[in-house]
């Protein structure tokens, strides 16, 4: 048998190991973005869940860099997304980012004292993969919630307990708003962001 660098090379490892080399799996980067996220959230609730706008100082750029907003407000709104003009759009999508950040900012106080698990493997879906993930507050209570993440490793849904879409349930509060065409959805998820800016105790959604 010829002996070639490679295997000299491994027969060394060997012999200063008495063992063989660990292979590492590659990472998965579908779960890559959530584990940041993660690491985020458990920053922000470090030392206890603290006030809104502390946490959105902590978490607020990385939401919107993980999550699909533009894809998502155009999901929740539904067809009637064709039939705005596109400053209607472009407003609409800016406003549901700001919506969309503020609001799990400020849910992230129900998570404070708990935990925040990743799978390491995500799971084929269509075109999408799901990441799935348990969180539990301080109390122990515990809740599987799954990230449909898109070609682009960005979150377009979230599954809470593997079947309650996160955008499903908007697209139901939107309906009503929608009846006032853009300037109704425009003014619902501006009122709700300043008002969960301005309260005391972050309300529960």
């Amino acid at each position: 048998m010829r002996l070639n660098r490679r295997t000299l090379l491994a027969a060394a490892v060997l012999a200063m190991t008495g063992a063989p080399p660990v292979v590492r799996a590659a990472e998965d980067p579908a779960v890559e973005p959530i584990k940041r996220l993660y690491a985020k959230f458990e920053e922000a609730l470090k030392n206890g869940a603290g006030d809104l706008k502390s946490r959105l100082a902590i978490v607020g750029d990385t939401l919107a860099a993980t999550f699909d907003t533009p894809a998502m407000v155009r999901t929740a709104v539904g067809p009637k997304w064709k039939t705005f003009k596109p400053e209607q759009q472009d407003a609409l999508t800016e406003t549901f980012g700001k919506y969309f950040v503020t609001l799990y900012a400020n849910r992230l106080s129900q998570a404070a004292g708990g935990k925040f698990e990743v799978k390491p493997q995500s799971e084929a879906r269509g075109p999408n993969r799901v990441v799935f993930t348990r969180v539990s507050n301080k109390d122990g209570d515990e809740s599987d919630v799954d990230y449909v993440v898109n070609a682009s490793n960005r979150v377009q849904d979230v599954l809470l307990n593997g079947n309650v879409s996160e955008v499903a349930s908007m697209r139901a509060s939107f309906s009503d708003p929608l009846k006032g065409g853009a300037d109704g959805l425009l003014k619902f998820m501006r009122e709700r962001t300043d008002g969960m800016l301005a309260a005391k105790v972050s309300p529960r959604e």
